[in-house]
């Protein structure tokens, strides 16, 4: 079997096939407390908020270990996978840059804007995505740049939420649920700042895949490729309608 066959069978692979596993479940179930999270942490619920982004946290961390070691790995878990992160991590962005937007602390409020660099990296790695998969590249899964900045992004915003100035939950100032600690605000920036760096960094590591994939789609031999599918796909719907 040469490559192209190869690569045409695996591109033919159905998304919805081997969908109910352990890990696309994790992934839904990330999904799902997106709007919890939102909603809690807007009504100032934040021992909440701070649980349910934990749980978030932990979900993405175990479900790609899981569909590794039981071998559940599937096509739509490697798209609900970076979904989910995406749309998590644009909304803490959206949460905390409107947190900060608003605080008293004029530190915060001039640093507020670091979290627009967040939201506009998710925005662009979505559409991408969603170009990608519309020209009939899938995207890959992310990879250990991807994986290790996701979980510094998780402990650095848990980390804001439970002892952040004005907005941890167990910040030592009046008004928070328990009062522990405040984490300095040039701490506090610099875990922001590192966050943002390894989030760049992850970005910046899919480019040669994405490059290299982009390219051959659109390689004469790619498109060949994408007008036979698309015949095949054609003839098969008339038939299933006769």
């Amino acid at each position: 079997m040469s490559n192209n066959t190869i690569k045409d069978k695996n591109s033919q692979e159905g998304i919805f096939s081997n969908v109910w596993t352990v890990p696309n479940l994790l992934s839904f179930i990330r999904i799902l407390l997106i709007p919890v999270f939102a909603y809690l942490f807007y009504k100032g619920q934040l021992i909440w908020a701070v649980v349910v982004l934990a749980l978030s946290g932990l979900s993405d961390l175990f479900d790609g270990k899981i569909a590794r070691r039981f071998n559940q790995v599937s096509a739509l878990g490697k798209l609900l996978d970076p979904v989910a992160d995406k749309l998590t991590q644009a909304t803490i962005a959206v949460m905390l840059f409107m947190a900060f937007f608003k605080a008293e602390n004029k530190t915060l409020h001039l640093f507020a804007w670091v979290f627009l660099l967040f939201i506009v990296k998710e925005l662009v790695m979505l559409i991408g995505g969603a170009l990608m998969i519309y020209f009939g590249i899938r995207p890959g899964a992310a990879e250990f740049y991807g994986k290790a900045a996701t979980m510094a992004f998780y402990l650095v915003m848990i980390t804001i939420m439970a002892f952040g100035p004005e907005v941890g939950a167990f910040r030592n100032e009046p008004g928070a649920v328990v009062q522990l600690f405040t984490l300095p605000d040039a701490v506090m920036m610099a875990l922001v700042v590192i966050a943002v760096i390894m989030t760049f960094v992850a970005f910046f590591s899919y480019m040669p895949a994405t490059r290299r994939q982009v390219k051959e789609r659109f390689s004469p031999e790619g498109k060949a490729r994408a007008k036979a599918q698309k015949e095949k796909k054609a003839a098969q719907k008339t038939a299933n309608g006769k």
